[in-house]
């Protein structure tokens, strides 16, 4: 459905996962097949977060040295995956991180605060979280894909029509804090 049921601003610790997870696993109604990358924090968290009841693998990329002549910001070269099963019984035709990893290339790509390189980053973690809930808002309800032809909340069956900018703009409490104040006119200080 490319629904994206949620989502944690955090470090990369194994209790921002654990928060994520437990966050996750209510969220869905039956037993999943879940991948992450080789990141460790998982390990344990998934395991805690699901009781036993996932289909849990993990994809770890093995990646050699960028070609020579590159500069600083090149990526290195992936040369070849790892598929481990880690809990229950997962499908190794769905081992995979392609979806996640297309949703995080649209998340920066929608985003200027996800932008490498730039000046556009968020300079208080809240003004991040409440800019990555508003994408995922729109994400899930209000945008139409491609491939589904609805929005992934429509697909999942958790709605019934595109929301609009107002409909989402309408869920914000106290809507008119938001709102910017009129400014007096401007006036150039005298130098004198």
């Amino acid at each position: 459905t490319k629904l994206v049921p949620s989502w944690r601003i955090g470090d990369r610790s194994g209790e921002t996962a654990l928060e994520f997870l437990d966050d996750l696993q209510p969220r869905l109604s039956s037993r999943v097949q879940l991948t992450s990358d080789g990141h460790s924090s998982y390990l344990e968290t998934v395991d805690e977060a699901f009781g036993g009841q996932v289909d849990y693998s993990q994809l770890i990329k093995l990646y050699g040295p960028a070609p020579e002549g590159e500069r600083r910001y090149s990526p290195a070269v992936c040369i070849g995956a790892r598929r481990k099963k880690i809990i229950g019984n997962p499908d190794p035709a769905h081992i995979s991180t392609s979806y996640i990893e297309r949703c995080n290339l649209t998340m920066r790509m929608s985003m200027r605060r996800f932008t490498r390189l730039t000046n556009a980053f968020s300079k208080r973690v809240e003004n991040h979280a409440h800019s990555v809930a508003l994408h995922f808002m729109w994400y899930n309800f209000g945008r139409i894909h491609k491939t589904l032809r609805v929005t992934p909340a429509m697909e999942a069956g958790v709605s019934d029509h595109l929301w609009t900018h107002e409909e989402v703009g309408a869920l914000v409490d106290g809507l008119d804090k938001f709102q910017s104040k009129k400014r007096g006119s401007y006036k150039k200080e005298n130098s004198d």
